[in-house]
């Protein structure tokens, strides 16, 4: 039986991802920050789960999490650091220096702190996987997301980095940049979104490209292409086709 641990478990991809695991026999170790949603899942998922409420940007309640799935079941097979946020964010606004804050601290630092207390089980036992949710947001800077695409950006370099850290090592470091997923994060977008997927589509396409131990890997295929067009393009076009373009909402600010 896999054993996996998954944050941002209680919506969206991460819900769809445990679902997915729990279809086909994985233990579970599901991470959130809403105990209640975490909870109702777990009742209706087939599989051993245990659950853990608490933040990400928490270190010591991540290792205390780690500490008591390794004791109770031994070191995790695969572990996905899925949980992140996005809102748009305007940088001449003071009021979103704390948005900005919370989004690097959770999308990158939230990521640091999910694999680290587990790397040093895996290196024990030769094996492993770590898994980083990034996303295509990171290739290129969007307009009124900026805190978002630094994270994702940050996320693809930093998963790099621990991929050739660990390369010999037994442990393997995939990154998946996702395109547009329906989950609540998306469902507010003002803006077209070409070849989204649902989050059952995503989580099985993940799965697999996990199973293969694809070190780097973009869903939707076409979201890939997209990717490396943008990527490619001079900053001056770049510029004046996303100018204009349709922003993300802001959530209130208090």
């Amino acid at each position: 039986m896999r054993r996996v641990i998954l944050t941002g478990a209680s919506s969206g991809i991460g819900a769809a991802l445990a679902r997915e695991y729990s279809s086909i026999g994985a233990m579970l170790g599901l991470i959130a920050r809403r105990e209640a949603e975490l909870q109702t899942l777990a009742k209706k998922l087939g599989t051993p789960v245990q659950i853990f409420a608490l933040d990400v940007r928490e270190s010591e309640a991540l290792q205390a999490a780690a500490a008591s799935f390794i004791s109770r079941h031994g070191c995790p097979d695969i572990v996905i650091a899925n949980a992140g946020v996005s809102t748009g964010t305007l940088t001449e606004d003071p009021e979103d220096l704390a948005a900005f804050q919370d989004v690097l601290d959770i999308n990158v630092v939230g990521m640091v702190n999910t694999f680290q207390p587990y790397i040093a089980a895996m290196r024990g036992a030769g094996r492993g996987t770590l898994v980083g949710i990034a996303s295509v947001a990171g290739y290129r800077g969007l307009p009124g997301a900026a805190a978002y695409c630094a994270s994702k950006a940050a996320v693809i370099s930093y998963l790099e980095s621990l991929r050739v850290e660990l390369r010999s090592s037994g442990i393997k470091v995939i990154t998946i940049c996702p395109g547009y997923i329906a989950t609540p994060m998306t469902e507010a977008n003002p803006y077209p979104m070409p070849f989204m997927l649902s989050a059952e589509a995503a989580a099985c396409a993940m799965v697999k490209l996990i199973d293969r131990g694809n070190t780097f890997a973009v869903i939707p295929w076409q979201m890939a292409i997209v990717a490396r067009v943008l990527r490619m393009l001079p900053n001056r076009l770049y510029d004046w086709l996303f100018s204009h373009a349709p922003r993300k909402p802001r959530l209130p600010r208090k």
